[in-house]
């Protein structure tokens, strides 16, 4: 049996398309093609457009990557974020210790080829202690040959790898080293000047973590790490929950960049995303505080967001247009990662498929 979806507006090839049709055929897009006249399709949504990529989700469904590194963690993780819309993903193991590291490096190996595994982000250890953020300082160190051969397996496996690290902790020799593994480096939890952030960006970072948070502010006369993120030509990833990034903020960031297409979204979503109110991270209880996930001491620890909200977010109260925002949860994020990103056409599985009123709200297909 044939299911007809005609779309106001398509995604396909990096812009929206209309007058289009989408015959589903066994869970899966079997063509696309004009819409005839006289047609009445069994689904009219406002929006039609791969499912959301996510390139750090600390957890979800109840279980966070650090807690538990299996691939039926994994299985888990990535089942949560599908029913909300991502349809692709990096789960993010967060500053832990080496045999962690490891350990959550062959699940991630074993679980290769499960639908929406897109590789691995590994956001540390090696950070800056000052700007720690919720991570736990005691497993901050130097960049050592335990990650350098953690990468190293992870690459012979060709699983794409995002490692954030501090640029004035990581030398450039090792940036260069690590990069040239084909590893994408993110500069985050850093307190680097310009100059330092320069060398690294000369060296191979190629991306910044999640714009604004666990980086000083920029100043006039010293832009430091984040006004250096902002005038390069490099990716940025930014959380747009309202409670990590002001929207004025998020709205600044987007338009500062000199080279369209840089910036993407993030959720930096916690174990609560499509689980409970609270979890335990390093032994302490985070928990969901007025939309935000925050420690004992009231800081925030992570987001309580998915990225199909980011993407409302963004367009709502931001002000982003539709084209860049829907770029920014789809394309770019893929194009970070130098993947080719997910496009609409014959085969792509009705799971990796999201339809969206003219609200943003997803419509079951």
């Amino acid at each position: 049996m044939t299911r007809l979806i005609a779309p106001t507006r398509l995604w396909k090839d990096g812009r929206f398309e209309t007058g289009l049709a989408v015959e589903i055929e066994a869970g899966k897009i079997a063509r696309i093609r004009p819409l005839g006249p006289h047609e009445t399709p069994d689904l009219a949504p406002h929006l039609l457009i791969p499912a959301l990529t996510d390139l750090q989700v600390n957890g979800s469904g109840g279980i966070m990557l650090n807690s538990d590194a299996s691939p039926a963690a994994i299985e888990t993780i990535i089942a949560a974020q599908r029913r909300l819309g991502v349809g692709f993903l990096m789960p993010t193991l967060i500053t832990t210790t080496a045999e962690r590291m490891r350990a959550t490096a062959e699940a991630v190996i074993e679980a290769w080829g499960m639908p929406g595994l897109l590789g691995l982000h590994l956001e540390g250890p090696h950070l800056n202690p000052e700007r720690k953020g919720t991570h736990d300082a005691t497993h901050m160190r130097p960049m050592d040959r335990a990650t350098l051969a953690i990468l190293e397996r992870l690459r012979a496996a060709d699983i794409p790898v995002m490692l954030t690290l501090a640029p004035e902790i990581v030398p450039p020799d090792l940036v260069r080293e690590i990069a040239a593994m084909g590893v994408v480096v993110s500069a985050g939890h850093s307190a680097a000047d310009a100059a330092e952030t320069e060398a690294g960006l000369a060296a191979g970072i190629a991306c910044f973590t999640h714009l604004y948070n666990a980086m000083p502010p920029m100043t006039s006369r010293a832009p430091g790490l984040l006004g250096t993120a902002l005038a390069s030509d490099a990716y940025a990833g930014i959380i747009v929950d309202g409670h990590h990034v002001a929207w004025p903020m998020v709205a600044i960031a987007c338009r500062a960049r000199p080279v369209r297409n840089r910036t993407f979204l993030v959720s930096d979503a916690m174990a609560t995303v499509g689980g409970p109110d609270h979890f335990v991270l390093y032994g302490e209880e985070i928990r969901v505080r007025d939309g935000a996930l925050v420690n004992a001491a009231g800081a925030l620890a992570g987001a309580h967001v998915d990225l199909l909200t980011c993407l409302r977010n963004a367009i709502f109260h931001v002000g982003l247009s539709l084209e860049e925002a829907v770029a920014m949860a789809t394309d770019i994020p893929n194009a970070a990662m130098r993947l080719v990103p997910p496009t609409l056409g014959p085969g792509r599985p009705v799971a990796e498929i999201l339809a969206l009123d003219t609200n943003l709200t997803r419509i079951d297909i």
